[in-house]
This record gives C-alpha cells, structure tokens and sequence, in this order.
C-alpha cells in the first residue's frame, strides 16, 4: 500500500525554501526527486548524496524536509519524496511554483475634512498580507488601508506599510507631514 498526498507550495525568488514536511515516524530511507530525476538521496549511517542543479544548493534534513537555498525560477517543478520508515514507502509529492521577489510596498495618501487616509500597494502574483505600523504606536494594524482622525495626526509620526507572503516582508515608510496640506 502507498500513500500518496499532494501540495501546491510557494517559495519566492533568491529565498531559502524549505518543504513543509511533517513526518511523525522514523525514516530509515529518503529519496527526493524533481521531475522524476533524484535531487537527494539519504540512507540511515550513510553520507547524504546530492545531484543535479541541487547539488551545492540544498539541505535534507534527517526528518526528510528538503530545504533549497537561494530559489531560482528553474526550481519550479514537481518534487517527489519517497520515504520508507521500515514497514513501507510513502510518496508526498508537492509542486513548486516560484514567484518574483517581493515588491517595495508603495504608500500614497490623501486627507479629507476630518482624516488623513493612508493606502499600501504593492504589484505581486499572490495575495499579501499588509500591515501599518506608526512609530509612535507599538501596535500595528492589519489592513491595506490606515485612517487616522486628523486631530490625532503627529507630525512628528512616520508609517511604515508592511506587506508579508510566506517567510518574507518588505516594508516602506512615510512621514506623517509629507500628507498633510
């Protein structure tokens, strides 16, 4: 019997990427393959062994997680791991899409009667997550947009948008008097 489980994963460009896998038994053998060639092969008391475009860029951990360093586009794929854990093999099998690096976050701004409205932007192929920090708050604000009543407004204050996909963040920032009229 072998069973056989599938996941799309992201990793971005120029990152380390590590598959998410959760193995609870122990292994005595894995077997990485991308596109069905064998990227990484390892055996209990043996030497890991590495091949191909992966072979100076990629760790396999004891608990079979393949981490790869530095993503390029050409590790997009369809990555297999087999794994016998003594009683029988187990395929995960996940495809890997790559994206663009993250963009720098663009803020732009605009007041009304009563408030000061700021907006984050940022040009990406997933959806992101975004958050406002004001440097004279230490809470942030999950939202793409931040309004703040115009009587509140510090001009002393800087926002600094953060936009966040997977492990990776980038962040702009803007001082609160560059908004005002």
């Amino acid at each position: 019997i072998a069973h056989i489980y599938c996941e799309d994963v992201f990793g971005i460009m120029g990152e380390n990427f590590t598959f998410p896998v959760k193995i609870d038994q122990k292994i005595v053998e894995t077997i990485w393959k991308k596109n069905k060639d064998k990227v990484a092969v390892w055996e209990e008391q043996k030497e890991t062994m590495y091949f191909g475009p992966l072979w100076n860029r990629s760790v396999l951990m004891e608990n079979g997680s393949l981490t790869i360093v530095n993503l390029e586009k050409d590790d997009a794929g369809t990555y297999e791991l087999q794994y016998w854990d003594s009683a029988e093999d187990h395929y995960l099998n996940f495809i890997l899409v790559v994206l663009d690096s993250l963009p720098e976050p663009k803020i732009s701004c605009n007041t009304s009667s009563d408030k000061l409205v700021l907006n984050c932007t940022a040009n990406f192929q997933k959806p992101l997550n975004y958050a406002w920090k004001l440097s004279n708050n230490p809470h942030s604000y999950q939202n793409q947009e931040l309004s703040i009543p115009l009587e509140n407004v510090d001009t002393t204050t800087k926002a600094t948008c953060i936009i966040k996909f997977s492990q990776t963040e980038r962040s702009s920032e803007i001082p609160l008097i560059q908004c005002l009229p």
